[in-house]
C-alpha cells in the first residue's frame, strides 16, 4: 500500500497554561495542506516493494535501515537531508509498535520517503505515523475506528491524531483533545514556505514562552469567526516571538509576505514554515 501524506498548518496558536504532568495546555486550529507530504509504503514482510528500489538509485547513501529485535518490522528511510535517527525509533516504527502491543501483527516492511523538512512545524514526523496506523489497520484487518486510530495516534505525539482525521479540527490540551471546527478558506490561495537552514525543535520554541490565558472575547475560537482579513494583528502563533528573536529571518519573511498583498501570514506550529493567505 502508497500512501501520499500530507502536512498541517496552524491558524492560530496560543499557550496557555504549564501543566502539572510538564506539558503546556494549548489552543489552536489543525487545518490539513495537501500540497506537500512524504510517500509512505506499507507492506506485509513477504510482499514485493514498488518503491524500495527506486529509493536505493535516487538517494544512494542517503538511505538508512533499520530492523526490529524480533525481526518482524523493517524500516527504509531516504531522505535529500541526512537521517539524524535510529530508524527503529522513528514515529513510522513507533506505530506499529503501539499496535503491537495489543495486537499479533504480522512481519511489516515500511519506506518512507522523507519530503516535509524536519523541526518545519508541519507535523511531517506524526502524519506519517497516523497514515501508518491506517495502512497497518487496512493491511491487518483490525477494522479499529477512526476513534481508536486517534486514541493510538495520541499516544504518539500531541498532533499526530489530527492526521487520523485530517480535516479542520480545533486542538486543546496538549493539542491531542480535537473537536470538529467549520471554517471557509476556499476563497484563498495558501502559500507555504519553508526557509532552508533553519530547524526549530519543539522545546527550543517552547524555552522563552510565558503561558497567557486570552482576556474576555478573544479566545481563538471568537477570533477565528471573524473575517480573515481581521486575523492579522489578532490571530498569533505565540510560538513566534520567542522564535523570531533567534531567527529574524523568519519576521522578515513574514513582513514579506503581507508586503506582497497576503491577508494574513503566520509561522505554522512552532517553526520555521511560514505560510500566507491570499485572497482569490
Amino acid at each position: 500500500m502508497i500512501l501520499n501524506t500530507n502536512v498541517k498548518l496552524n491558524l492560530g496558536l496560543n499557550v496557555l497554561r504549564k501543566r502539572t504532568d510538564g506539558y503546556h495546555d494549548i489552543e489552536t486550529l489543525f487545518v490539513p495542506y495537501l500540497e506537500m507530504g512524504d510517500i509512505l509504503e506499507v507492506i506485509n514482510g513477504d510482499d514485493y516493494s514498488r518503491t524500495s528500489a527506486a529509493l536505493f538509485g535516487e538517494y544512494e547513501e542517503s538511505v538508512v535501515q533499520g530492523i526490529s529485535r524480533d525481526g518482524k518490522l523493517m524500516v527504509t528511510i531516504a531522505s535529500e537531508d541526512a537521517i539524524g535517527w535510529d530508524p527503529m525509533e522513528d514515529l513510522c516504527a513507533k506505530a506499529y509498535q503501539a499496535l503491537a502491543k495489543d495486537f499479533d501483527l504480522p512481519p511489516v516492511k515500511i519506506f518512507l520517503e522523507k519530503k516535509v523538512p524536519v523541526g518545519a512545524g508541519l507535523g511531517g514526523g506524526s502524519a506519517d505515523a497516523a497514515f501508518t496506523l491506517m495502512a497497518l489497520n487496512e493491511i491487518c484487518g483490525l477494522a479499529l475506528s477512526k476513534e481508536r486510530l486517534a486514541a493510538y495516534a495520541s499516544s504518539l505525539g500531541s498532533d499526530c491524531a489530527f492526521f487520523i482525521w485530517n480535516r479542520p479540527m480545533f486542538g486543546s490540551g496538549r493539542g491531542e483533545v480535537l473537536e470538529p471546527f467549520d471554517i471557509d478558506l476556499f476563497g484563498y490561495d495558501i502559500q507555504v514556505l519553508v526557509p532552508g537552514g533553519i530547524s526549530v525543535s519543539t522545546k527550543e520554541a517552547y524555552g522563552g514562552i510565558i503561558p497567557k490565558e486570552p482576556s474576555a472575547g478573544m479566545d481563538l475560537r471568537t477570533l477565528l469567526r471573524r473575517p480573515v482579513e481581521d486575523w492579522k494583528d489578532l490571530v498569533v502563533n505565540d510560538f513566534e516571538e520567542t522564535v523570531f528573536k533567534k531567527y529574524p529571518e523568519l519576521a522578515a519573511i513574514k513582513q514579506s509576505l503581507y508586503d506582497s498583498g497576503a491577508a494574513y501570514a503566520s509561522m505554522s506550529g512552532s517553526g520555521s514554515a511560514m505560510f500566507a493567505l491570499y485572497k482569490k
